[in-house]
């Protein structure tokens, strides 16, 4: 399916291995059960708060935003890429210029903030309904859903041929499929709504098609085949976009492709041997972006992980794991002032808060330690720079 170069690679038996089997030049270890964490207890008040307030809502849609810069139609999602800005030197700004990790506030955002709307409110009332069993938030996360993704006039088409733009140099580019980050909650929801009664069959065959359909432009077109072959943060939200979609749309051979690719090109190439991730850490923000991937790859191994392929234990000759991964960042997340790197640009006072990669990692390999800081950290961040880079906004909609 991709153009992608193999590579060989191996596992190695965790120190807490209970199993070893020796197979094909590689290591499967057994592992002890994951730790349980009831997060339907620790979330249900901040879960039912935003859920009732969804339930108010009046459908959201891009539809209602019109792009003026924009090549594309009423129904094509657009954005313009955060760190570019008009040139002060042209009379028209033409061509915008680059501030790595400056985002411009006058940029189009109304698109991306429609979607960010939409997601936050179907993933609080999926959740709602998986802890209370209520038809009522079925019902209306449906109905969001509908306008926004199924009914012709109002949806958004499944493609993000437009987003970030830059003003003069470029109508779209492949980068720009890391603005539907924030969709991949969308599919963990609909597993968890689909159960009611009360939830129709025929919208969720419509969205089922639209993710098959944002899917395969995902994965033929020129935009997202670059996005895909991205050596840093951008691939990696690319294929856990892919993943969730995939795991929705039953399709295998996609999913297939994203284990390869966390075990044969994240893992060797993007993390170094004491887990950081030094693309990254060469960026002006080197703090969230690194906090950023991490997330990410924990999210990957969240959605991919099976007994008979648990990305959570795979580790490579060079030390490289999501557990070294975690150990890395885990004393900056506790001690922001001990980060050894270059303070971030922007939004330094911010971060962290409450980071889904310490949940799901001390879940998955047995460190309390990372869930304890966890449920300390702020879940509900107000600051649009940072709900930006907060794809999961309902982790108990990631637990199995």
């Amino acid at each position: 399916m991709f153009n992608l170069l193999f590579r060989d690679v191996f596992r190695l038996p965790s120190l807490w291995a209970v199993g070893v089997l020796l197979c094909g030049g590689a290591v499967a270890t057994a592992q002890p059960p994951k730790l349980t964490v009831d997060v339907a207890a620790i979330d249900r008040d901040r879960i039912l708060k935003i859920a009732n307030f969804a339930l108010k809502m009046e459908p959201v849609t891009i539809t209602k935003h019109v792009a003026k810069l924009s090549q594309g139609g009423p129904n094509d999602f657009y954005s313009n890429g955060d760190y570019w800005w008009p040139d002060p030197k042209k009379p028209d700004g033409l061509p915008y210029i680059q501030k790595d990790g400056q985002s411009n506030p006058n940029n189009f955002f109304h698109h991306r903030l429609a979607m960010r709307e939409m997601k936050d409110a179907v993933a609080a009332l999926g959740a709602a309904y998986k802890i209370t069993d209520e038809d009522r938030y079925a019902v209306k996360a449906a109905e969001l859903m509908r306008v926004f993704f199924v009914d012709p006039k109002t949806r958004m088409n499944p493609h993000m041929k437009y987003a970030q733009a830059i003003p003069g140099v470029s109508p779209g580019r492949g980068i720009g499929i890391i603005d539907a980050l924030h969709l991949t909650e969308v599919p963990l929801a609909i597993a968890a709504l689909q159960k009611s009664p009360a939830f129709p069959k025929d919208t969720h065959a419509g969205l089922k098609q639209w993710f098959r359909d944002f899917s395969e432009w995902m994965t033929t077109s020129k935009h997202g085949k670059d996005e895909a072959a991205a050596k840093n943060n951008h691939s990696v939200a690319f294929f856990l976009q892919l993943a969730a979609y995939a795991q929705f749309t039953q399709d295998e051979p996609k999913l297939a492709e994203c284990r390869r690719q966390f075990k044969q090109v994240f893992l060797p190439n993007h993390m170094a041997g004491d887990g950081s991730f030094p693309k990254e850490l060469a960026r002006t923000k080197p703090y969230a972006y690194s906090i950023f991937q991490l997330d990410n790859m924990a999210a990957l191994c969240q959605l991919l992980s099976r007994k008979d392929d648990d990305l959570w234990t795979f580790n490579l000759m060079g030390g490289q794991s999501i557990g070294q991964g975690m150990a890395y960042l885990y004393p900056y997340l506790a001690d922001k002032s001990t980060w050894p790197h270059n303070k971030d640009v922007q939004n330094w006072a911010d971060w962290p808060v409450r980071q889904p990669c310490l949940l799901f990692v001390g879940m998955a390999l047995r460190e309390q330690k990372y869930i304890d800081l966890w449920k300390k950290l702020p879940a509900d961040p107000t600051d649009l720079e940072i709900r930006r880079n907060m794809a999961i906004t309902q982790p108990i909609l990631w637990i199995k």
